[in-house]
């Protein structure tokens, strides 16, 4: 008879081998091949349950073939959350049913939305991002046009640069989007103070005939008395005051600049210093948004003004004096009535008014002790300020000048929050300005420059075809903001397309943390525990924002958690293997990850969501189990069908099989001791009597650990010894190919012999 360790050895040496010849025999190939056909047909946990050869297929890969019965039993491990730790699946000691429930995908809780959680937050970062990028540019494009002024030569130089030519245009107020190359170049090179200037012949006498059509309009509104012919005239005064205005602002730009007529640069520049600090000065006014550059202007602006401040009614002459002590106070819409008496009240006196109107706007009183001004609102003595004075009012500004625009900001967000509720379509979410808007913004566009066909086109975009709509307009503005929402062709929600599904991340979480805190006690443990913890919340999060498999690959955080997951040291791959990998096609049997030997590729690759291309698509994995999920199922049923056919011959060897493909997955003594496989290999390696198992289990364990170094289940070459020596004593045990150890494998459940009480004291931990 051949040794139980040949036996072992001569399939466990070459077990790729083995399993393929396995693969080939045609009852295996045939109930394979049906799975594949027929699974990614499956809808529901019934169809599943009611397909017996899919169900007993499934079943037999996770050695739970003794437990095809119990299809009640099933489904409700299959319908279990396993992201709630008291579903029913979690709740069972034995972990197989856990890793059932995880090969399909009955209970994703993903479902048709137009944005997740992960996505509107996103937005919200991307809206605070960009509007912190716009204050931003507000400095750099300001010091790029003050630089490149001093260089050009030419008005059509200008012209030429946008970035030139769109600082010119915010300054003055004007609309560059149809703007006139040549109207725009005959205004800058016109001097406004002569008649025949290209200006003053072209605009002045649309200028003046305006203002002549506003006197005379003006004239019938005062004699008109039908209130609905006042408001159409009213409105035509209206509409050439708006065209008037713009007149105004081509004439402040001519004189902002000084290129000759011809558009050449004279000898003192193409600006003055004074109309280079009038044009920065105006380009500051006219942002949508308060920077931190325009709060540095206008301080150095109250800083050289305050000392010519003789009296309080001065501060609200100037309205940048008077917007200045509002912001750095805090009195925005607080009466100037109010201000006045603040800063004209007594302090030595408590019962003057400052300290009244203090009780509601406490900056009144902050105003007050700022300045030094006498009861009669002259400056009491020496300055308005002293320097201490302006010190603090200076750093009650910077603190305070943008609170407005936060506020708004967050307002903003929590309405943008508010008004995504309840979208179920492109049209529910352009009829909600809070909504789009502010999504637009988020990216970096104008809505006022998106029309809605546009809008509506792009959010129904396939992201996955580079010749959809999204793509023609390359922008990538538009392409992000097609990817915060999920909207299909049709225009309603779909489900969000990420790159694992929500019930593939929390398996790999749960388990990473098994691998990373398995046969580890105290304090060491509790370590593991809270280490593991962050890199699985890391995971979670991360996994929803990546987009393609070179995200993934990047981040060697998520790599070590899959790697892991798997059973595989991070330290033991190349990173050019793993990108091989996910290069892969996973429909070409010859493919890189389809020619490994080691199958635990194929299927981490089949977790994922990606295509061919490595991008993220909808098309992957859309039925109840992912691609790496019936690649792992094959592999599990191809390695009990084998373990199972070599039991027929020699029970030790199957036991030996078993042990070697577990003892990975072995946490704890009562581990070995809730698996009679395992229980039976632990008894023979160490010749205990059969009665052991009537021991207290507490005892049985306290034995386990005892005899068995479980740290050396982490050691390849230890587990090797382990089924060298369980091979020899089991020679020696047992006489002949039939013995009790082909009953216990016949059961391959881990509660098949297994006492009431052993099985109600392993449901107690």
């Amino acid at each position: 008879m051949v040794s139980t360790f040949l036996s072992y050895d001569l399939v466990n040496r070459d077990l790729y081998t083995s399993l393929n010849r396995v693969a080939k025999q045609p009852e295996v190939s045939r109930e394979a091949d049906y799975y594949e056909a027929n699974i990614a047909k499956v809808k529901t946990v019934d169809e599943f349950m009611k397909n017996d050869r899919l169900y007993n297929y499934a079943m037999k890969a996770f050695g739970l073939g003794e437990m095809t019965y119990a299809k009640a039993f099933m489904q409700k491990v299959l319908e279990s959350d396993l992201s709630d730790e008291t579903s029913f699946a979690n709740r069972l000691s034995d972990s197989r049913y856990r890793q059932f429930a995880a090969a399909f995908n009955f209970n994703d809780t993903s479902s048709a939305v137009a944005q997740t959680s992960n996505q509107m937050d996103d937005v919200i970062g991307l809206y605070t991002a960009t509007m912190d990028a716009k204050e931003e540019s507000v400095s750099v494009e300001a010091g790029y046009f003050n630089a490149m002024m001093g260089t050009i030569t030419s008005v059509d130089q200008l012209l030429s640069d946008d970035r030139l030519r769109s600082y010119m245009f915010t300054a003055y107020g004007l609309d560059q989007t149809y703007y006139s190359r040549d109207f725009v170049k005959g205004v800058l090179t016109s001097d406004t103070s002569d008649a025949n200037s290209y200006i003053n012949q072209n605009l002045k006498p649309r200028k003046d005939a305006l203002t002549a059509e506003n006197a005379s309009l003006q004239v019938q509104v005062d004699a008109e008395t039908d209130p609905d012919k006042r408001i159409a005239l009213r409105n035509k005064i209206f509409a050439n005051d708006k065209t008037l205005s713009t007149i105004d602002q081509y004439y402040k730009l001519a004189d902002a600049f000084q290129f000759n007529a011809d558009g050449t640069v004279p000898a003192g520049g193409a600006q003055t210093t004074d109309q280079s600090k009038a044009t920065y000065e105006l380009y500051l006014s006219n942002q949508t948004r308060v920077s931190t550059t325009t709060a540095t202007n206008e301080d150095a602006y109250f800083k050289s003004k305050i000392g010519n401040v003789t009296k309080v009614a001065d501060l609200s002459a100037d309205s940048r004096l008077y917007a200045y002590i509002s912001k750095a106070f805090n009195l925005d819409g607080v009466l100037w009535s109010d201000i006045e008496t603040s800063l004209k009240s007594d302090l030595n006196d408590k019962n003057s008014m400052v300290y009244k109107l203090a009780e509601k706007k406490p900056g009144l009183l902050e105003l007050a002790k700022a300045f030094n001004f006498a009861s009669d609102g002259t400056v009491a003595a020496g300055s308005a300020q002293t320097a201490k004075q302006q010190e603090i009012t200076s750093s009650y500004y910077f603190s305070r000048y943008d609170d407005t625009q936060d506020e708004a900001d967050e307002q903003a967000a929590l309405l943008y929050k508010t008004a995504m509720t309840g979208i179920k379509s492109v049209d529910d979410f352009m009829a909600k300005p809070n909504a789009y808007e502010f999504a637009l913004k988020a990216v970096g566009l104008d809505p006022a420059d998106v029309s809605a066909y546009t809008l509506k086109q792009v959010l129904t975009s396939d992201l996955n075809d580079s010749k959809s709509f999204v793509y023609t307009l390359g922008d990538d503005r538009y392409v992000k903001l097609a990817k915060a929402f999920n909207f299909g062709k049709d225009g309603n929600t779909t489900s969000p397309v990420i790159a694992q599904t929500s019930a593939t991340i929390t398996s790999i979480g749960s388990a990473y943390t098994i691998q990373q805190t398995r046969l580890l006690k105290g304090a060491e443990l509790t370590a593991a525990q809270s280490k593991a913890k962050e890199e699985v919340s890391y995971y979670s999060k991360q996994m929803v924002k990546i987009e393609n498999a070179s995200e993934f690959l990047a981040d060697s955080r998520l790599v070590n958690v899959l790697l892991t997951s798997y059973g595989v040291d991070p330290k033991s791959v190349t990173n050019d293997f793993l990108k091989q990998v996910f290069k892969s096609d996973l429909s070409d049997p010859k493919s890189f990850v389809n020619q490994q030997k080691n199958g635990v590729w194929a299927e981490m690759l089949g977790s994922f969501n990606f295509d061919k291309d490595g991008n993220i698509s909808r098309t992957v994995n859309t039925g109840v189990q992912s691609q790496g999920k019936v690649i792992e199922i094959e592999n599990k049923y191809n390695r009990q069908t084998l373990e199972e056919q070599q039991g027929e011959a020699n029970p030790g060897v199957r036991l030996a099989l078993y042990f070697e493909r577990m003892s990975p997955k072995i946490t704890s003594a009562y581990d070995i001791l809730g698996d009679t496989a395992l229980l039976e290999f632990f008894r023979v390696s160490y010749s205990l009597p059969d009665s052991f198992s009537n021991m207290d289990v507490d005892k049985q364990a306290a034995l386990v650990e005892k005899y068995m170094n479980l740290s050396d289940l982490k050691d390849n070459e230890k587990v090797a010894k382990m089924i060298s020596k369980f091979t020899a004593l089991y020679d020696q045990q047992n006489s002949s190919a039939s013995s009790s150890a082909l009953s216990i494998l016949n059961g391959s459940g881990a509660a098949s012999g297994i006492s009431a009480d052993l099985l109600y004291s392993l449901s107690q931990r």
